[in-house]
């Protein structure tokens, strides 16, 4: 265990640029090109194609169940047909910036669950959002985008101190009933999501993603509403999905005010939640190849 003296002073170092993680290459030039431009799309695919890893998990994604595919795909161009190109894109990110990271690890802080947890949520946004009214549904690349980074904050935390991490996934681990933000106010300088905002800032992400990052377990926090209503969705999402993957230490209480705020009738609630709990089981068999 480590010292007090020896201990990284999270919030000197999320301030330090040098310690913070950089953005994995082909996420700068994806997030560099115009999606709405057959040149645009094109180049997108190519930078896919050009990682034989990205192109095989998404290859691999586009086969499952997940997506209802009548036919097997074998390209990265089936595969943006099939997913769309704004999720290719979220999703290219997201497993771009969750690899990259996963390379030093080998603390406790288990990547795989984290990935596991992030694709559940991400799909249970997908069904969230198809409940909800027309017109406030969240575009679908930041449905994915904000699904698979949310607590990516857990990841910048082993970066920047191994020790705390080790640390704070020993005590959510000893202290299951207790909320993990609570924990992590009493070992960290920054929570989890905190963290995670500051390097959606530092790497340029737009500022409703960063308020996703940063008040997913604050969702009535008055700061939170540039990320609304995913802030929200992440929320209940996290409650449905409370021990998948990651535990979340939330309660999994869902109050019918939280789905009504969301223009989702309460009463259909029980159905949504089946429907997150079975999607979520069928990406225990996807996620097998990821990070």
């Amino acid at each position: 265990m480590s010292t007090s003296s020896s201990r990284v002073n999270l919030k000197e170092a999320v301030h330090n640029l040098d310690t913070l993680p950089s953005m994995p290459v082909i996420t700068q030039k994806i997030l560099a090109l115009n999606l709405n431009s057959d040149e645009g799309e094109g180049a997108m695919l190519k930078l896919i194609e050009q990682d034989p890893q990205i192109a095989a998990k998404i290859i691999g994604l586009s086969n499952s169940p997940l997506f209802g595919s009548s036919k097997h795909v074998s390209s990265v161009t089936d595969a943006a047909m099939l997913l769309g190109i704004t999720r290719v894109k979220s999703v290219t990110i997201g497993i771009a910036v969750m690899s990259s990271l996963a390379k030093k690890s080998t603390g406790k802080l288990d990547i795989q669950k984290l990935w596991l947890h992030s694709l559940a949520i991400a799909l249970a946004l997908r069904t969230i959002s198809r409940a909800m009214p027309q017109k406030s549904r969240p575009l679908d690349d930041e449905i994915f985008l904000a699904g698979l980074l949310h607590d990516i904050g857990y990841m910048v935390l082993y970066h920047l101190d191994k020790v705390r991490s080790d640390e704070l996934h020993t005590r959510l681990d000893a202290e299951k009933n207790r909320p993990c933000i609570d924990i992590e106010a009493e070992l960290l300088e920054l929570n989890h999501g905190e963290l995670g905002a500051e390097l959606a800032r530092h790497w340029g992400l737009p500022e409703s993603i960063v308020a996703i990052l940063r008040y997913h377990h604050d969702p009535t926090n008055v700061n939170a509403s540039e990320g609304q209503p995913l802030v929200s969705m992440i929320s209940i999402a996290e409650k449905v999905l409370i021990s998948f993957g990651i535990p979340e230490h939330t309660t999994a209480e869902i109050s019918p005010e939280e789905w009504a705020q969301l223009g989702i009738d309460p009463a259909k609630a029980d159905e949504l939640i089946e429907q997150i709990k079975e999607q979520a089981e069928e990406a225990k068999k996807t996620a097998g190849g990821f990070p």
